[in-house]
């Protein structure tokens, strides 16, 4: 039996990007597109109280991401979450874990 196996890198090359941002206006979706790499994962987390936090992985759909708010509090969200390009992706409006004047920790890995 045959096997196929898709990679999109060699496996001994990793990418790793890691930064924060501070909505410091009126909250928008921000477009982190100099990374230079597409992101097979993507985790944002909100430092404020609350400590909400998206995680997105290679296979998921555009805008989705698991979501949690509270310990043991875990969802799927198919809208307002993460959208990954050839470039970086895009961190979305979840009310949660976007909200203006609270700082996010974000990592992304190619």
């Amino acid at each position: 039996m045959a096997q196929t196996i898709t990679t999109k890198a060699p496996l001994n090359v990793a990418r790793i990007a890691t930064g924060r941002y501070l909505d410091t206006g009126t909250v928008a979706a921000y477009t982190f597109s100099d990374l230079g790499f597409t992101p097979r994962y993507v985790k944002v987390q909100n430092l404020a109280a609350t400590g909400a936090m998206l995680e997105w992985y290679e296979g998921m759909a555009d805008a989705s991401a698991v979501k949690k708010v509270t310990a043991g509090d875990m969802t799927v969200i198919t809208t307002l979450g993460i959208t990954v390009n050839s470039r970086g992706f895009i961190f979305g409006l979840d009310t949660d874990t976007n909200v203006t004047s609270e700082q996010v920790s974000w990592l992304a890995l190619g």
